[in-house]
């Protein structure tokens, strides 16, 4: 799912089994720290007889990320790729356990092409919060990860490196590469962590605010940390996070959203609602669904799964439909 600018800052893994990347049931990605501000520039005064004055547009300046600091050239030399630049929108981030506020590096000239994503830690990490992580990915039984000594340690694999520095995790994916190559960007990293911004804790869209006292409900806590963000397709995304708990709700464009919810409509385990075109909350592991026509699917997940009360995911889902089926 690609993202378009909305919010300064920060696809789906979390490291138990996601969207990508090492690990954990994930989603999508909110934005995070990109900033744009504008200087206008100092027009001359002419000195002879009236001309036009050429102007100079404004400028951008991106915010100061791992992207941004990270050496574009050995990126570019270690990969074999042809380009490397700075993706200028935010990138919604990787909801999970971690979640993992992200930027990217695309690798081609084409906008559609592959890209290098830099994720960090919403929360401060610590030597046993990379053990568990390390433990949740060998779980998945993917490719097997190897130990790293970047930072304060780590592990990777030929797809990706997560390590620990400066008080946070550190995830570094991309395209199939050897585990040398991705370890050379990760030193790469670790040496340029020092004095990153912090992220707003809240980045949140007053659409999103509808579901806030639900959520709580399901999480059984209120959320210290939003991540709330928007897709290229104009869909609203809206994460509510502690370091245990998440709860999102997002949007997948598909070419047949019957197709995938046929199986979930028969299963013994879904709850059905009356809302869109059909609805169904899982009442084991709380993940819902609601279908809207015939290419969108609307996914609102709570993690850890299983952890959640069905009736109290009900009224989550039916509180957040309004936003998605009108």
């Amino acid at each position: 799912m690609r993202t378009r600018l909305v919010v300064a800052l920060l696809g789906s893994t979390a490291l138990l089994a996601g969207c990508g990347g090492p690990g954990g049931e994930t989603a999508p990605s909110v934005p995070p720290l990109v900033s744009v501000s504008t200087t206008p520039t100092e027009t001359p005064t002419p000195t002879s007889t009236p001309s036009e004055t050429p102007s100079t547009p404004p400028t951008s300046k991106v915010a100061d990320t791992l992207c941004v600091r990270m050496n574009q050239t050995l990126v570019q030399t270690t990969l074999g790729v042809p380009v490397v630049r700075i993706q200028p929108k935010p990138v919604l981030p990787e909801l999970g356990f971690p979640t993992y506020d992200q930027c990217e590096l695309g690798l081609s000239s084409n906008s559609s092409g592959p890209v290098l994503r830099v994720g960090t830690s919403a929360f401060f990490a610590t030597a046993a919060d990379l053990a568990a992580v390390r433990k949740a990915y060998d779980a998945t039984k993917g490719e097997p990860a190897k130990s790293l000594t970047v930072g304060q340690g780590g592990f990777g694999t030929s797809r990706f490196v997560v390590f620990l520095a400066d008080g946070k995790l550190r995830k570094i994916s991309g395209p199939p590469a050897t585990l040398a190559k991705y370890v050379v960007l990760a030193q790469d990293a670790a040496q340029q962590t020092g004095g990153l911004p912090e992220p707003a804790p809240y980045i949140t869209r007053p659409e999103c605010e509808r579901g806030t006292s639900a959520a709580t409900k399901v999480m059984g806590i209120e959320a210290s940390v939003r991540r709330d963000g928007e897709t290229d397709a104009g869909d609203i995304v809206c994460a509510w996070l502690t370091k245990t708990r998440v709860l999102y709700s997002t949007v997948r464009r598909v070419k047949d959203a019957e197709a995938i919810t046929a199986p979930i409509s028969k299963a013994a385990t879904s709850f059905p609602m009356p809302l869109g075109d059909e609805a169904y909350v899982d009442t084991v592991t709380g993940r819902s669904i609601i279908r809207v026509g015939t290419d969108k699917i609307v996914d609102l997940v709570p993690l850890p799964a299983g952890t959640t009360d069905k009736d109290d995911m009900a009224s989550f889902v039916l509180t957040m439909s309004g936003l998605y089926t009108r």
